[in-house]
């Protein structure tokens, strides 16, 4: 496990950058919230106030001027976060956030991305994308209506980012992948 310094314990946004561009990236992210740097390769941590006007304030900042982006290359909020220590307790608590948003899934296609940072040996992202990936496909099933897995032009995709014992989770609709770029969701 990488050790960390002076990460926030409760971020709820991951920005990751092109390069060595933290002194930039920290000067702009500041105006959201309290940015921190991580014991991971080019990865900050962000703890905002207002996560659901983060994203449109970006892209407004962002689109009034360009050239701010090429200080950072992803910026991804967390809807819900949580903190785990083991796959069976990482399991369980993004099974339970799957299953909060299986109704938004409802007759959709999907996919959910794991993004791991650290616990190598505890997480297996293969498996953890295909548990989420199943446990949407069953809990659709229950509801009466289907959903199918597609990594191509899904309606939705499940994004889970961790960084050692802590996970953010987002889903993501077709229409904020399109409207959000710097989402870094594949």
């Amino acid at each position: 496990m990488a050790g960390t310094t002076e990460m926030a314990a409760d971020w709820n946004a991951i920005v990751t950058l092109p390069e060595a561009t933290f002194p930039k990236a920290r000067k702009f992210l500041r105006r959201w919230g309290e940015v921190h740097r991580t014991g991971y390769f080019h990865v900050l941590t962000l703890t905002v106030e207002d996560i659901e006007s983060f994203l449109p304030e970006v892209a407004k900042v962002i689109e009034e001027k360009p050239g701010t982006f090429n200080i950072l290359s992803h910026i991804i909020p967390a809807q819900r976060t949580f903190t785990f220590a083991t796959a069976e307790e990482f399991e369980a608590k993004a099974r339970d956030i799957a299953i909060l948003w299986a109704p938004m899934l409802a007759g959709k296609s999907f996919h959910v991305r794991l993004h791991r940072r650290g616990l190598k040996g505890t997480l297996s992202t293969p498996k953890e994308e295909r548990f989420l990936d199943e446990t949407l496909l069953d809990a659709l099933e229950t509801l009466g209506a289907p959903g199918r897995i597609t990594f191509t032009d899904p309606d939705a995709i499940l994004q889970i980012e961790t960084i050692d014992g802590r996970a953010g989770a987002s889903l993501w609709q077709r229409v904020d992948l399109l409207r959000y770029p710097f989402l870094g969701v594949s």
